[in-house]
């Protein structure tokens, strides 16, 4: 019995990061893959990675998946060291890589099966037919995998990802090569996959697709962890926003202080607001139309993830 009256089972108890991920290092003979990454992801969260090609992200994944075998630095899965056992956990985690492979003798519906096999899953046909529909399988569920066009060979992948009810995914590039309909339908299945508490990591080089979907950012470049960063308040802190001012007639001068370009042409204003830096686009608004200029359009447009991305992956290039 506890001092405070409470039974030793009753003591809510820590719950151990889904990935805990800590100095990890991964070097070739000419380059480090992986130089000091340390990532703590918890559960029920979509992280999205992000960087260029050859950043790191796919060894990283390789890493924590047993496909890529690290330098140094130790790896958690569910709280389980994987160099003490790197076989429990893998069986609840799932993997769809960039590399389209399948075996072509098998339907797709086998190969999801023989697929639940693999993670010592008992066959679970509801579950099969489930994702068939998801992914818009279902007309292809009996044709061998061999007859399959990419775009539905990648659909097959993300399948047998999660064909055993894995609480740890990883999509590595997922749609790349897949059509505008497949994206948004999968978009809709992750969200379902967090709801259920299934945690999710996704690279992409379709920003709008992490934009959309991440709940944490992370941004890697030449091995290293440049930034992990809640996607909103990362938004926040370094997204800019654009104004631009169309007017009527032809404007000589802006009233005195206002920040922002006039164009040559007298026509058209602009102003980037900085966050937490210098006056509001809402402040600058209002000085012009006090100004009695001849306002005749306004539009904005915040930064996207992309615009973000570039920025700090060229301050950490200047940083080295």
């Amino acid at each position: 019995m506890l001092g405070n009256g409470r039974d030793w089972w009753q003591v809510p108890r820590p719950v151990a990061p889904v990935l805990d991920v800590d100095s990890l290092m991964k070097a070739y003979p000419k380059q480090r893959a992986l130089d000091g990454v340390s990532l703590t992801i918890e559960a029920g969260e979509i992280f999205a990675l992000l960087g260029p090609n050859g950043a790191g992200k796919t060894t990283l994944i390789g890493a924590v998946c047993g496909l890529v075998r690290k330098t140094s630095g130790t790896v958690k899965v569910f709280g389980i060291d994987l160099d003490v056992d790197p076989v429990t956990p893998r069986y609840q985690m799932g993997l769809v890589p960039q590399e389209i492979n399948f075996d072509p003798f098998f339907t797709v519906r086998e190969s999801l099966r023989i697929q639940q096999g693999y993670f010592g899953v008992a066959p679970d046909l509801a579950r099969i037919d489930e994702l068939l529909e998801a992914l818009a399988l279902t007309s292809k569920a009996d044709q061998p995998t061999r007859a399959l066009s990419g775009g539905m060979k990648r659909r097959l992948l993300i399948a047998k990802a999660l064909v055993h009810r894995p609480r740890l995914v990883f999509l590595d590039e997922p749609t790349a090569g897949v059509d505008v309909e497949l994206r948004r339908d999968l978009w809709a299945y992750v969200r379902k996959l967090r709801a259920e508490g299934t945690t999710v990591v996704l690279t992409t080089h379709y920003l709008e697709e992490a934009e959309e979907l991440a709940d944490r950012v992370g941004i890697i470049d030449q091995g290293k962890l440049l930034l992990v960063e809640e996607k909103t308040a990362l938004m926040k802190r370094l997204g800019e926003r654009h104004v631009k001012v169309r007017f009527a007639s032809k404007v000589a001068a802006l009233p005195a202080a206002l920040e922002g370009t006039l164009s040559t042409d007298g026509l058209s204003y602009a102003f980037v607001e900085q966050p937490a830096v210098g006056p509001r686009a809402a402040e600058v608004l209002q000085r012009i139309f006090s100004a009695g200029l001849p306002v005749a359009d306004v539009s904005t447009g915040s930064a996207k993830l992309e615009d973000i991305l570039l920025r700090v992956l060229k301050q950490g290039k200047a940083a080295t």
